[in-house]
């Protein structure tokens, strides 16, 4: 029997990304489907690409979506606290895609968002949704905190290094490029077309909110605290994310060592790829996978490593996925879209 599922956020990208997932899942029946300002529409006004559109979106009320056995929640950062904690007291499990239980403290909190967090003692009780690192804490869980599109990226690449003890713990450096998908669906004056074709901006310089998440998780593998400066960019295609990573390589650590790291630490994911050129998100893009390469340059002292996801699968809606079925206990890679598009 399949698990009944729903998704608040159905209306969003990563939302439909969600439904697109969920349908073709052998597991999971998605029964409800809820959104804020689009309530009360059919599902082929919003997503007239996915079949099934004449399924009802309804309200963000957990007592709407009747009985569930796990919710995904697509909402924006704020607006997955109060539904979270009303759905885990109905005994429904509960995938967070949001950023309102990623962080680990009220004060890491307050540094990445600027505010206090209306359910302060949860902040660390949610387990971190990369799979490929924290297996075991998400299986059989009630909840996860799913990460951004970036920090999945950036930690990728660098958590196993950081383990390993082969890169320094401060000047490390991510650099990351964006497609638009990735600031959401909402219509805003520097993602229309005219502002984003033919160019390339950084943007949130030294203020991303996700650099404390970044910070969190490669300090905790460190079994210290780490340093990250970290810089997006938009740039102008739809979909996918490349991070080019730089990192001081600490005392003994080179091409073999680096490369041994990241194989050891993903051969048990076979959504994570570790090659021998740099790839692009054009092999992602799709796809729930990660392709990931290393490079030392023993002229600086510095190691490189490029990551490139599907921001919208890998980093939002297929990650999740991957976490359900953790949490569901079915196979992790159930389900979930394993090749990319090409051309």
């Amino acid at each position: 029997m399949a698990y009944r599922i729903g998704i608040f956020g159905a209306s969003g990208y990563a939302g439909g990304e969600l439904v697109r997932v969920v349908d073709a899942h052998p597991g999971m029946d998605l029964v409800y489907l809820g959104a804020h300002s689009r309530a009360g529409s059919l599902l082929g006004e919003i997503h007239p690409h996915l079949s099934g559109g004449e399924r009802s979106v309804g309200s963000l009320d957990p007592d709407a979506a009747g009985s569930l056995d796990l919710v995904f929640l697509a909402l924006p950062h704020g607006a997955s606290a109060e539904p979270a904690m009303a759905l885990l007291e109905r005994g429904v499990r509960v995938a967070d895609l949001g950023s309102d239980f990623r962080l680990d403290s009220p004060g890491r909190y307050e540094e990445a968002y600027g505010g206090t967090h209306p359910y302060p003692e949860q902040l660390g009780m949610w387990p971190y949704g990369i799979p490929e690192l924290y297996r075991s804490a998400i299986a059989g869980s009630d909840r996860v905190a799913v990460p951004g599109c970036y920090p999945t990226s950036a930690i990728l690449a660098l958590a196993p290094l950081a383990e390993a003890g082969l890169i320094a713990s401060s000047g490390i450096i991510v650099d990351a490029k964006s497609g638009v998908s990735g600031a959401g669906r909402g219509v805003k004056a520097a993602l229309m077309f005219g502002a984003v074709d033919e160019g390339v901006v950084a943007y949130n310089v030294l203020t991303h909110r996700h650099r404390p998440e970044i910070e969190q998780v490669l300090g905790a593998v460190a079994g210290g605290p780490v340093e990250v400066v970290f810089t997006p960019h938009l740039v102008p295609m739809q979909r996918g994310i490349l991070s080019t990573c730089y990192a001081p390589a600490a005392v003994g650590a080179d091409q073999v060592s680096v490369r041994n790291a990241l194989e050891a630490a993903y051969a048990d994911s076979p959504l994570v790829t570790v090659g021998d050129g740099p790839p692009t998100t054009r092999w992602v893009v799709g796809s729930g996978r990660c392709m990931l390469s290393s490079h030392v340059d023993e002229r600086t002292g510095t190691v490189i490593v490029l990551s490139a996801i599907d921001n919208l699968l890998k980093g939002a809606a297929s990650q999740a996925v991957q976490c359900a079925n953790l949490m569901l206990g079915l196979g992790e890679t159930d389900g979930l879209p394993t090749e990319g598009w090409m051309p």
